[in-house]
Formats: C-alpha cells, structure tokens, sequence
C-alpha cells in the first residue's frame, strides 16, 4: 500500500491519498446535479463522468446506474464484494503505472475537479440516526459529574451498547451554521424552569458508521457478520445542549438538547482504507453475552483533535487529542446489538459511537469534561471558556498514519450562531 503512487500530485500530509479515496457526493457547479466522487488529492475524481466511460468494468458493477446518483445510498446498498470492485478500479486508474486516465487529457479535463471549487453535500441521505455512548472514559467522567464517585458507570453499561435514536433531519453536513438552540432548564429553588437560548452549548467529538446492506426487519445481524453491513466511517460533532438536556432527560432520556444539530464530515473513509490501523480492542470486562462475543474484536487507531475557534479570532487552539481506538463497544458490537431485537438498518443509517474520550485530561472529547460542567475555566491564547458562546467555530479532524501516507477523512466543522429571536 505504501509504494503505490498516483499519477496525481499528492502532498505527503494530505488526507487524501491513493491509499484513502474515500467517497463524497459534491457539485462541481452550483447549478449543478449533485454526483459521487471520490478525494485524490487536491482533486474529486467525478464517478459519473468514470461510469459514462465505461471504467467501471467489472461483473458487480458494469450495468450499475449506482454512480449517476444524487447520494451514495445505492453503492454502499451493493455490499462489500462490490465496494473492493470499485476501489481496486480506482486505485488502478489513478495509479502512475496507469495510462487509462492519465493520458486522456479530455476525460482528465471532465472528470478531475479541484477540491476547492466544489461544493460538498450529505454524502448519503440518512434514513434513520442513533447514537451510541461508548467510551468507558466518558461514562466514568460523566457518572462522576451527574452523580459522584460511588458509582459512576451502572451496572448495565458493562453488558451492552447503550444508545439512543437521535434525529435524522437535523443531520448536517460540515461547514453548517448551528443555530444555538433554546429550550428549558433546570429552574432554581421554587422558580419556575428557565426559559431561553442554552447557557451550556457544547461539542461532542465521535464518529459515525454508515451503514451499507441492511437487514430484514426481524432478522438480527450476526456479530461476526456486522463488519459487512459497515460501508466506513466520518466525523461527527452531536452538539448538545447540556442544561437542556440535564433538565428533560430524566426519566427519559435525550431529546432537545441534541436533536437541534449534527454535523458530519462530507467524506467516508471506506473499512478496507482502514484496515492498515486495525488494532486490538480494549479487554471486555465481564465478558459480553454470547451475541456479542466476536471472534476478532478490533478497533481502528485513529488520532482525533477538536480545535476552537473564538468569535472573532482567526487563530484556533487545540482543545482535545484522543482516538478511536478507546472505544469499549466495537463499531461491529454496536451494529450487532442494535439488531439483535430485530430492528431493520437500511442504506445510510446513521451510526454515531458518542463522545469518544481517552484516559488523559486532554483526551477528554467535549466542553462538560474538559470545564467539568463549568466548574473549571478553559483557557484559549488568553480567552476563557466554560461552554460555547456565539461566534465560536468547532472543527474536528482526524487521520491514521502509515508507511509514507495519511489516511485521513477532513475536516468536521461548526459555527455558532445566535438563537433565532
């Protein structure tokens, strides 16, 4: 993987090289129709435009109109033997070895886009959305800050995947404004709830599964085929509004303190990109129950940060470092259990694993951690935060690195603007 070059310049910190290719759907022209395309580079190699050539050659995909889509919701349908027929195409035309593409100055002209000319969309539409609450070093932290110490992280948690079903409509793509949402919270002595834009907005680092061939209602996924209902994986920032949610989630659980925003990054990084970072995940204890146990039980190295940007400033401040690889429940035990009821997952379901925090304080993957709900201050280039105000823009970024080559999915960003009056 680390010798196989493109034909196209990359820079060696590019997220995006012939190793990666990772899908999107984008418009070349604002009047344009939304297509697939895959990031090389500075560029977006348009598929419809490799289709229309007829490149895409092979058994699984020779007649398939899965690339003349508005979405990628009918390619990630196609399942895994189909996705390694695309990618093996890909990385052949776009190898330097290869003349195909890099000869043809006229299909070059049509199906090269720069990057920075485009305008990137939802990469699938997003039937349905649930988030997942998977990082033991979360739980503990926010058992601790609800709760106290005695008992941080229930019983419960350490036998399955804890989620909830957030909002599909409000998932939106990165660059998106977040409107600061208002909503009730926990009033003072005998007053009456307060009312009005949140005081305690925050960012969530997590990322996401989309979800490729799903299954039939009533028929759970096998843990140890889960892995071929995966497509890849984005950034996710599920802001939330922690007043809002403090006050209404008891006994039911999150509702508007979350469902006001989610931002995903436009690019998914596909589980074969990813393979090269496999690694161990961390030991169950005890162990989970029979339909939960995988024979390999992996997670992905992943470096995460989440950068701040003050309203007004131009200079952001790095305010967490973590990864992927700290999650307790597996991507493959959370698809599992989310069918084992018989619950049916379709093409472009959503899939977010919840704040994705590790064992040091700087790893810690929101605002309610770092300040400690606002008891401590965080301190940016001489600016202080316990939450977010307006103005202030969150950008999430995450890479894997190998062998002469980034693997890398973009950025994830946010700016808040002020609740609608």
């Amino acid at each position: 993987m680390a010798l196989l070059k493109s034909f196209i310049e990359v820079h060696p910190d590019s997220h995006f090289p012939i190793q990666n290719l990772p899908y999107g759907v984008f418009k070349p022209q604002p009047t344009s129709s939304p297509r697939p395309g895959v990031a090389i580079g500075d560029y977006v190699l348009d598929l419809s435009e490799i289709a229309s050539a007829g490149l895409f050659d092979g058994p699984l995909l020779n007649n398939s109109d899965c690339f003349n889509q508005p979405n990628l919701n009918k390619f990630v349908s196609l399942g895994r033997p189909a996705w390694k027929e695309a990618r093996a195409t890909l990385q052949k035309l776009l190898s330097a070895t290869e003349p195909t593409l890099r000869d043809n100055a006229t299909l070059r002209e049509k199906s090269l886009v720069p990057l920075s000319s485009v305008e990137l969309l939802l990469p699938v539409v997003v039937g349905d959305y649930t988030d997942f609450f998977c990082s033991l070093h979360h739980t503990k932290n926010c058992g601790v800050i609800f709760r106290g110490p005695q008992t941080p992280v229930l019983d419960n948690w350490y036998r399955l995947p804890v989620a909830y079903h957030g909002r599909a409509s409000s998932v939106v793509i990165s660059g998106t404004d977040i409107v600061r949402p208002r909503g009730q919270a926990q009033p003072t002595g005998g007053s009456t709830p307060y009312f009005g834009p949140s005081l305690k907005l925050d960012f969530e680092l997590e990322m996401a599964t989309i979800v490729g061939p799903g299954n039939e209602l009533g028929k759970p996924v096998d843990i140890n085929n889960a892995e071929d209902h995966i497509f890849g994986l984005v950034l996710m920032n599920d802001w939330s509004a922690r007043d809002i949610q403090a006050w209404e989630y008891i006994p039911l659980g999150p509702f508007l303190g979350k469902n006001f925003g989610t931002t995903i990054s436009p690019w998914i990084v596909t589980l074969e990109a990813l393979e090269p970072f496999a690694c161990e995940a961390p030991k169950q204890d005890p162990p989970p129950l029979p339909y939960l146990t995988e024979k390999v039980s992996k997670n992905y190295d992943i470096s995460l940060e989440v950068y701040l940007k003050p309203a007004g400033h131009e200079v952001s401040s790095v305010v967490t470092r973590s990864n992927l690889k700290h999650l307790y429940w597996t991507l493959t035990q959370q698809l599992a259990h989310h069918t084992i009821n018989g619950c049916n997952l379709r093409p472009g379901d959503l899939l977010g694993t919840g704040t994705i925090s590790g064992p040091e304080q700087e790893s810690r993957g929101c605002l309610l951690e770092l300040t400690w709900n606002g008891q401590n201050t965080l301190s940016l280039n001489g600016l202080n935060r316990k939450f977010l105000e307006d103005g202030d823009e969150v950008i999430l970024t995450g890479c894997s690195k190998g062998n002469g080559y980034t693997v890398g999915f973009g950025n994830c960003s946010g700016k808040i603007v002020p609740a609608a009056p």
